[in-house]
């Protein structure tokens, strides 16, 4: 059963051999672990051209926004990276820029899939009132998932909050969540947090896990979170 729930596991490192010992611990046949790179380590001198050699399935977390053109050459400029199943891009950027980002993903890459990312898991209504956004969480999450799914993007980020009332709206949408935290952890700069059984109630299709997993004794972690998966 646990074997359909999707762990990305965010590896936050510009240091090579830590991304390495945090892949090799993180490795279980009781759970499906995908890595996740963010621009921590791809922008790192060693990042990226490791990369160009990994072996199997990985997530990398860019959350590219800009005008659709310089968008489109971002993704091309990594038909390289062969094993890159999932690639993010910000629902900001608009629907133009998501349509042809999901267009030129295909041609990359045939099995790169697209998620479109929401509102970020460390801001909440406060922040966004500063920002000048006058719509509350929920209803920019929600105005947002609709761009994603008409630009024919494969799935969405969200806070797992929000989750349950897209995945309502939107069935076979493929939800992943970040602010994801084992009970007792600390939130630290996340605003939105669930712990992964509360998140897969949810109905998600798989969830991000960072600091709960990395942080310590790494193989204590995924035996920690094992046990609360079969809570």
């Amino acid at each position: 059963m646990m074997k359909h729930k999707i762990i990305f596991v965010a590896c936050d490192s510009s240091n090579l051999s830590e991304i390495k010992k945090i892949l090799k611990q993180t490795q279980t046949n009781k759970l499906k672990v995908i890595p996740k790179f963010g621009m921590q380590f791809f922008y790192s001198k060693n990042g990226r051209k490791f990369l160009e050699n990994f072996k199997s399935d990985f997530w990398l977390d860019l959350k590219i926004n800009d005008i659709p053109q310089t968008a489109l050459s971002a993704v091309d400029s990594l038909k390289d990276l062969k094993k890159c199943k999932y690639i993010t891009v910000h629902a900001n950027g608009g629907l133009e820029m998501l349509k042809a980002i999901k267009k030129k993903a295909k041609s990359v890459n045939k099995n790169l899939k697209v998620l479109g990312v929401t509102i970020l898991t460390s801001l909440d209504n406060k922040s966004l009132n500063e920002i000048g956004y006058m719509k509350s969480v929920k209803q920019l999450v929600s105005r947002q998932a609709g761009l994603i799914k008409k630009s024919g993007c494969d799935g969405i980020v969200c806070s797992a909050l929000e989750a349950k009332i897209i995945k309502t709206k939107y069935k076979k949408l493929f939800i992943v969540t970040p602010g994801i935290r084992l009970p007792g952890d600390k939130v630290n700069d996340q605003s939105r947090v669930m712990t992964p059984n509360e998140a897969f109630r949810n109905k998600v299709s798989g969830i991000v896990m960072g600091r709960s997993l990395i942080k310590g004794n790494i193989k204590k972690n995924i035996q920690r979170l094992i046990d609360h998966l079969n809570k």
